[in-house]
């Protein structure tokens, strides 16, 4: 599996998800935007209902680390979620599936992993980025650090076990280590 990498540039990631919309569905675009808003892994951001949101917060266990995540959600990921539940009232998951032929006669479940990662992966050739599931939470991971140069804060959010593996997962090299020492003049 190739590595995948942040976006970089906010004009890619409206590009992407304009994208998205056009190439693909509306659905895969919101599951973008809700992505970068949350920092969510995939698998949890795909599995989230409708009732794992209360007060402006979602609170979900974490399939691949067990634990809980309560996540404070912004103005644009509430916006989102309530535009999402207008549309599909009915629904149990925030991306339900809904265009199988066995959708309406099974339990409902969430959109496949495997449909986003296709999605994202020839969008990603189209912008000439690697892109994949990760890139979605590397690029929240990537802006929050740009924006505060807090990496422990960034790992946090992440919830990563240290700043290397961190720095790494969101995609600051150390050409662009050494260029922040060269332009921050004191």
């Amino acid at each position: 599996m190739a590595e995948v990498h942040a976006v970089k540039d906010k004009e890619t990631i409206s590009l992407i998800s304009h994208l998205l919309t056009i190439r693909f569905s509306k659905q895969m675009s919101l599951i973008w935007q809700l992505g970068i808003n949350t920092a969510l892994r995939i698998s949890d951001l795909l599995s989230i209902k409708f009732s794992d949101i209360n007060d402006n917060r979602l609170t979900i266990r974490e399939s691949k680390t067990g634990k809980v995540a309560s996540i404070a959600l912004n103005d644009k990921a509430l916006a989102l979620i309530k535009d999402i539940k207008a549309q599909f009232p009915g629904h149990q998951f925030v991306f339900q599936s809904y265009r199988s032929r066995y959708a309406q006669s099974s339990a409902p479940k969430p959109l496949s992993r495997r449909a986003v990662s296709n999605a994202l992966d020839q969008i990603g050739q189209e912008v000439r980025l690697r892109l994949g599931t990760h890139s979605m939470r590397k690029t929240r991971g990537y802006h929050l650090y740009r924006e505060t140069g807090d990496i422990a804060r960034v790992m946090k959010m992440l919830r990563h076990s240290s700043e290397a593996q961190t720095l790494r997962y969101i995609g600051i090299t150390q050409d662009e280590i050494d260029n922040d020492f060269r332009e921050l003049v004191l």
